[in-house]
């Protein structure tokens, strides 16, 4: 009777540790690893997928993570973080994660909705009066770099912004023109602007002309970072307060900042490139080929928070946020969204438009897999993911209950797409159930 009893206890704790205080949403216990409906000797296939990444000189190294059903299923890293020093990769290591900034910064933008500050169809201008009148660029005289522009047929929206079709460009991607007249403004993609305030760079931006017209078309661009603004106006707050205040903090991320601290830095990790010879070799204090990034931004003390690029991370801390979107909204008993908001953010919201010519659509900060890309991979229609410019990539299969991560520091990767589709592909094949 008493083993029973021990057993039911057991049990429950077991219970409470994955599921939570509710009882009802996973909660991920970063100490353990379960199988969870996958099949153990699959998933080590993983192991040589990413060694063979490494030996083949794809990549210095790399660190996975995949959870099911809110349980750690796989987490490893392979290779090292200085090759030189032969400093083996950790996986608890601190990653610049760029544009996977842009989902957190969304999430913010939707608390400040369900709290009534905003409607999503609301012109921007309402809250950043510099986005008032916007004009769409028309001609481009490249020996003076003078313009001129026609009216915009309506204005920015939130829901624009949220969805990358107002007309902002990125400095950086895709160069031409605009590209052209961002950089003479003092307009850069968002990293290297340590010492500089959101407010100044984002009020500057709003009188420059889009790229086209409103709604016209998908164009990945500085939205983002006028929707960390827009938190700034709407909250009173700085975006890195708010963020820690309303999010990390909430759900127990613990490594996820702007500006790492002094005493966490060590845990930043390298970041590599290629040379001319195909070779891996550390990244210089600046990287320029797609405009000035200082590779040691996360160790300033700085005052500039992108709201699409700027923070760093953990690959855990990252999935614990996923993992509350894929909760519906609430984790660890803290409920950030309500699970409509997150069907709306997990949902196609730019109609019969595409993320650039592939079947991908978009929803309100995530890209989404539509039912006639779902044979692609074997990802499920209602996948949401996207990456980070340094090579850090995520997806979450809401019909399998997968939250899957794999993290490098490699701008430019060649094999960046290849070795992520590889790890998909392999993170299905190992579900049993």
């Amino acid at each position: 009777m008493k083993k029973l009893i021990t057993s039911m206890l057991f049990s429950i704790v077991s219970f409470v540790a994955v599921f939570g205080q509710d009882g009802k949403f996973p909660v991920i216990n970063a100490g353990a690893v379960s199988v969870s409906g996958m099949v153990p000797a699959k998933l080590q296939n993983i192991d040589g997928l990413l060694k063979l990444a490494i030996d083949s000189n794809w990549t210095n190294a790399a660190v996975g993570l995949v959870i099911r059903n809110g349980r750690i299923a796989y987490y490893k890293s392979f290779g090292y973080d200085d090759i030189e020093l032969k400093k083996p990769m950790q996986k608890d290591a601190i990653f610049r994660i760029a544009s996977q900034t842009k989902a957190i910064t969304s999430v913010a933008v939707m608390m400040l909705f369900e709290e009534g500050k905003f409607l999503l169809d609301d012109p921007i201008s309402k809250y950043i009066p510099s986005f008032k009148n916007p004009t769409v660029l028309d001609k481009f005289n490249e020996k003076d770099t003078s313009y001129t522009t026609v009216p915009a047929k309506r204005e920015i929206t939130i829901r624009d912004l949220l969805t990358h079709t107002s007309g902002i460009a990125y400095p950086q991607i895709g160069g031409g023109s605009i590209s052209t007249i961002y950089h003479k403004n003092g307009i850069i993609s968002g990293l290297g602007l340590e010492m500089k305030l959101l407010s100044d760079i984002i009020t500057r931006l709003g009188s420059l002309p889009l790229l086209h017209q409103p709604g016209e078309k998908f164009t990945y661009g500085l939205n983002v970072d006028v929707l960390g603004y827009l938190v700034e106006v709407v909250s009173g707050m700085s975006l890195d307060d708010f963020l820690h205040r309303r999010i990390f903090a909430q759900l127990g991320m613990k490594d996820t900042y702007f500006y790492v601290p002094r005493e966490k830095q060590h845990r930043l990790v390298n970041v590599y490139l290629f040379d001319e010879d195909g070779k891996l070799e550390k990244a210089p204090g600046y990287f320029t080929a797609h405009g000035e990034k200082m590779m040691d931004y996360p160790k300033a003390k700085g005052t500039y928070f992108s709201g699409g690029a700027g923070l760093s991370s953990t690959i855990l801390d990252y999935a614990i946020f996923l993992q509350m979107l894929l909760n519906d909204g609430t984790y660890n008993g803290k409920r950030l969204l309500s699970r409509n908001t997150v069907r709306m953010m997990t949902m196609n919201q730019i109609g019969n438009l595409s993320v650039g010519s592939g079947p991908y659509k978009f929803g309100l900060g995530f890209q989404v897999v539509p039912e006639n890309a779902s044979g692609i991979l074997p990802v499920r229609t209602g996948t949401f993911s996207w990456g980070g410019f340094f090579a850090t990539t995520y997806w979450v299969d809401p019909v399998e209950k997968i939250v899957g991560l794999l993290y490098k520091q490699l701008p430019e990767d060649a094999h960046e797409y290849e070795l992520a589709d590889k790890f998909k592909v392999m993170v299905y094949s190992a579900i049993k159930d």
